[in-house]
């Protein structure tokens, strides 16, 4: 569920009407809805309920600092994947011990920054990385925890582009060769191998990939503890998907998953750590945006908007679809016809959607792309130098701006022009 609803015949995020935060802020921006942000983490934190658990945001999904603490208050754990992600989790209040680092590509900065300032663990992806780690630890006279990932070979079932668990990925260790790794690890000065990583991809509609993955992640974990490994935690990933549209086939729930959980590794007495980023944030984010034209083409008509691919690239990227819906409800009835939603950028890539049913917009009405609060906003660019969409959040009846609109002298000055210029 969200709190996006047509309520006197206005849109509403929560009780605020989004064409009132338009007349503010304007358009394009994203707005966030505090109240759908608490729900989602709370159906995984119920779905958990009597395991020893730690419910991890996947911070690239949306890493705007007041979504993060929104979270961070409701006490989640936050999973990062650059130093800069690891920043911003501190920044919002979010202890070293609740952060886990994940990612293939590891610097050694990144390492000690994380050492420094404090980390749960880190998810070690190859084992490259793992002696890069035992070298950064032991110079500093410290102790990395880790989790090894290991790729299970699972094909996931979805978009070829954020699929990660298959042995063409490059993601994590072969899980056959998990044993020999952990071997290593036990030797590496600096490192403290304590659990097993698995993450095998996002936007699942279906929990036996789940299930196959968790059931030889605990086949590995007998197996590792018969070898001496202490193996106490479990960091499950991600990867739970949301419905973007009525049509699309319907995700499990949060509450079947964490059964799932329970079903196939809740008798190993680990710790377990999930890493839910879209079914958190997706459906408690939109994107508004106003007409400007409604031009008639050859065979076909276009709704060109203000924003644009890069304010929203997923249909660009993944051809991935968003119910748009205008901010005026319809009339019951209304006169729908077939239209291209487009932005201004100069590629014909820059569509949102072909031949999508919709009311007979016209210039100045706006429309909310429904589903955007994740891999939206933080995928965002100033491509064709126009500034970075706005991001908005609702609590009840209020709204704050939660990141402006850079103005062009803002854009203009990040630029500097060298001596012989």
């Amino acid at each position: 569920m969200d709190h996006f609803v047509y309520r006197d015949g206005a849109l509403h995020a929560e009780d605020v009407p989004l064409a009132e935060v338009a007349a503010q802020v304007g358009t394009p921006f994203y707005c966030y809805s505090t109240a759908t942000l608490t729900r989602h983490y709370q159906l995984f934190e119920e779905a958990l309920h009597g395991l020893d658990h730690l419910v991890c945001f996947a911070m690239k999904a949306n890493g705007n600092l007041a979504v993060i603490r929104t979270l961070a208050q409701l006490g989640a754990g936050m999973d990062v994947v650059s130093g800069g992600e690891y920043r911003k989790a501190l920044a919002a209040g979010v202890p070293g011990e609740r952060i886990v680092f994940s990612g293939v590509g590891k610097t050694r900065a990144e390492m000690r920054l994380a050492l420094e300032g404090g980390i749960r663990q880190f998810n070690v992806e190859s084992e490259p990385e793992l002696a890069a780690l035992s070298e950064v630890a032991a110079a500093m006279g410290v102790e990395a925890p880790v989790a090894i990932r290991v790729n299970p070979d699972i094909d996931a079932g979805t978009h070829d582009k954020i699929a990660t668990g298959r042995k063409e990925d490059k993601f994590g260790i072969p899980i056959a060769r998990a044993r020999e790794v952990y071997a290593e690890a036990a030797r590496l000065p600096g490192i403290r191998a304590c659990g097993i990583d698995v993450h095998i991809g996002s936007q699942l509609t279906e929990l036996a990939p789940f299930e196959a993955a968790y059931r030889r992640v605990a086949e590995l974990t007998r197996t590792l503890r018969a070898d001496g490994h202490a193996i106490d935690r479990l960091d499950l990933g991600g990867g739970l998907g949301i419905p973007y549209t009525a049509s699309n086939e319907v995700p499990p729930l949060p509450a079947e998953y964490g059964a799932l959980i329970k079903r196939t590794v809740g008798d190993l007495g680990c710790s377990v750590e999930i890493e839910p980023g879209r079914l958190i944030a997706g459906n408690a984010g939109v994107m508004v945006a106003s007409v400007i034209y409604r031009k008639r083409g050859e065979g076909r008509d276009f709704l060109i908007l203000d924003a644009a691919m890069n304010d929203l690239v997923r249909p660009a990227l993944y051809d991935a679809w968003h119910d748009i819906v205008p901010l005026a409800e319809p009339a019951a009835g209304a006169a729908r016809a077939p239209v291209d939603v487009v932005g201004p950028v100069c590629e014909s890539g820059d569509t949102f959607a072909r031949q999508r049913p919709l009311p007979m917009l016209e210039s100045g009405e706006m429309v909310a792309f429904r589903s955007a609060g994740a891999y939206g906003a933080v995928m965002a660019s100033e491509y064709n130098a126009r500034p970075l969409v706005p991001e908005v959040m609702v609590h009840g009846d209020q709204f704050g701006v939660i990141r402006a609109r850079p103005s062009f002298d803002e854009m203009l000055a990040r630029d500097t022009l060298p001596q012989w210029l």
